[in-house]
C-alpha cells in the first residue's frame, strides 16, 4: 500500500466517526460523534501551539467565510484554522443592511457555488438561514452561528476546555447564566452537555428564560445563588441587546446586582468551579472583572485558544471525502 493509499484509508476510517456532510448544529449528533470531534480537536491543540506537521492538509482547497453578522473572534479563528491547514481563505463580511431575506440569500448561495469552494462557513442573523444555504450548495457548510438557533463550534470548544480542565463531561454540574433566551451558544451547549451526560442548569431573570426550557433536559432557576449551588462549571452569557425589542431588564445596575457573577455569588459553587464566558464580555454587567481575570479559575482565555483547534478539526473532518477522491 502506498503512503497515499494509507492516508486515504485512514481518512475513510476516521470519517465513520462523523459521517455527516455539514456541521449545522449539535442537536441530533450522537455522543460518539461529539467524542470523535473532541478527540480530533485535542490532537490539534499542540499543532496550534507550534507543531506544523499537517500544514498542507488542505492545500489547494478553498474555504469561504461568509459572515452576515459582525464578528472578530469567530471569523479570525476560522480564518486562522483554515490557513494553518494550508487552505486558500476568502473572508466575505456582508453587512446585514445590504442583504435581504429569501431569494437574495439563495442567489448568494448560487453565486458562491459557481466558485466551487470546498467549505463554506456561514454566520447569519436569522435562525435557519445556514441550513437553507447548505441545501443550495455542493460544498460542506459549517454553521458559524445562526440567529438565536445554534453555534456548534462554540459548544465544541467549550466542551474541549471543560474536558481538558476536569477530565470529563459526564456527571458535571454546569450552570449557564444570563441571556439564555437569545443565546445560540446556550442552546448548542445545552444540547452537547446533556448528550454527554452533564447536569445542566440555566439561570436567568424570567424575561430571559425560553418558554418551557425544561423540555431541553435542564433545570431552570431565577435565583443565582440557588442555581449556582455546588456547580462545577459556571458559564456566563452576555446580554444580547441587539436581539431585544423592548425592556427585558430594569437596568444594567439591577441586572448585575442580581445576575452578575461576583465572588459572593460564586461562593456557593464548588471551590474549584471553572468560570467560562463565550465573549465578548461586558465587564460589570454579567461578570465582575476580578472574577473574569482569576488566573486559577477562569478559563475564558483558554476557550479562545481551543477555538482554533476545534475549527481545525471540523475543517479536517468535513474535507476528508475530498482526500479520498484526490
Amino acid at each position: 500500500m502506498t503512503p497515499q493509499d494509507e492516508t486515504r484509508a485512514a481518512d475513510q476510517s476516521d470519517a465513520m466517526g462523523y459521517p455527516h456532510r455539514h456541521l449545522l448544529g449539535i442537536e441530533g449528533l450522537t455522543a460518539g460523534e461529539i467524542e470523535f470531534l473532541l478527540d480530533l480537536s485535542e490532537s490539534y491543540v499542540d499543532f496550534h501551539k507550534g507543531d506544523r506537521g499537517r500544514r498542507g492538509l488542505l492545500a489547494g482547497r478553498t474555504v469561504i467565510n461568509l459572515f452576515f453578522e459582525n464578528s472578530t473572534r469567530t471569523l479570525t479563528s476560522f480564518e486562522l484554522a483554515a490557513k494553518r491547514l494550508g487552505a486558500d481563505v476568502i473572508n466575505m463580511a456582508v453587512g446585514v443592511s445590504s442583504v435581504k431575506k429569501g431569494e437574495t440569500l439563495i442567489d448568494t448561495a448560487v453565486t458562491l457555488n459557481a466558485m466551487h469552494p470546498d467549505v463554506l462557513t456561514v454566520r447569519h442573523d436569522q435562525s435557519g438561514a445556514v441550513k437553507l444555504l447548505s441545501e443550495k450548495v455542493n460544498c460542506a457548510v459549517i454553521n458559524g452561528g445562526d440567529g438565536s438557533h445554534e453555534h456548534p463550534t462554540q459548544a465544541l470548544l467549550d466542551a474541549l476546555t471543560i474536558r481538558r480542565r476536569k477530565g470529563r463531561l459526564a456527571g458535571l454540574k454546569v450552570a449557564i447564566c444570563g441571556d439564555v433566551l437569545h443565546s445560540r451558544v446556550a442552546r448548542s451547549n445545552i444540547h452537547l452537555l446533556t448528550i454527554m451526560g452533564a447536569e445542566v442548569r440555566v439561570i436567568a431573570p424570567p424575561t430571559l428564560l425560553p418558554a418551557k426550557v425544561e423540555r431541553l433536559g435542564v433545570s431552570s432557576y431565577i435565583d443565582m445563588r440557588e442555581g449556582l449551588a455546588d456547580a462545577d462549571i459556571v458559564m456566563m452569557l452576555r446580554l444580547q441587546t441587539e436581539r431585544m425589542q423592548g425592556s427585558y431588564v430594569p437596568s444594567i445596575r439591577e441586572y448585575f446586582r442580581f445576575f452578575g457573577l461576583d465572588y459572593d455569588k460564586l461562593s456557593v459553587a464548588k471551590p474549584d468551579a471553572l468560570i467560562m464566558h463565550p465573549g465578548p464580555m461586558n465587564r460589570g454587567v454579567e461578570i465582575d472583572s476580578e472574577v473574569a481575570d482569576d488566573i486559577g479559575r477562569s478559563a475564558i482565555r483558554e476557550q479562545v485558544e481551543m477555538g482554533v483547534a476545534v475549527r481545525m478539526a471540523v475543517l479536517d473532518t468535513l474535507t476528508r471525502h475530498l482526500r479520498w477522491n484526490s
